[in-house]
């Protein structure tokens, strides 16, 4: 080792260097009756991964949809569990769409979605 620190951004965690998540939109605002549509873009260095996907509301209601997912064969479906009713998530990576049919005005506030590595 030259012992010479490789430069890194300082707003990366140096072990989630290998996955990135940029999620649209953040904040939802919705109309009742409508289907909303959430989008999460997943970012691996490689793509011979395996992902976990929760996609969580905020303020405590829990898990929405979880799923594992990787980027060489399409999600066994459905992928949410069945409380979840008409939730649909997509997968055409490196992007999951998730579907939420006629929501109520209480599904409006902040949706997470959040991805973890399984090594």
């Amino acid at each position: 080792g030259s012992g010479v620190p490789s430069p890194r951004d300082p707003g990366v965690v140096p072990t989630a260097g290998a996955l990135r998540v940029i999620q649209d939109p953040d904040e939802l605002q919705v109309t009742v009756g409508d289907t909303v549509t959430l989008g999460c873009r997943v970012e691996v260095t490689e793509s011979e991964v395996q992902l976990r996907m929760e996609w969580v509301r905020d303020g405590g209601l829990g898990v929405l949809c979880a799923t594992r997912l990787d980027f060489v064969s399409p999600p066994p479906l459905p992928p949410c569990p069945r409380r979840a009713q008409g939730i649909q998530l997509a997968w055409h990576p490196p992007r999951a769409t998730l579907s939420l049919p006629q929501v109520q005005g209480n599904d409006s506030g902040r949706y997470i979605c959040q991805v973890i590595l399984e090594i």
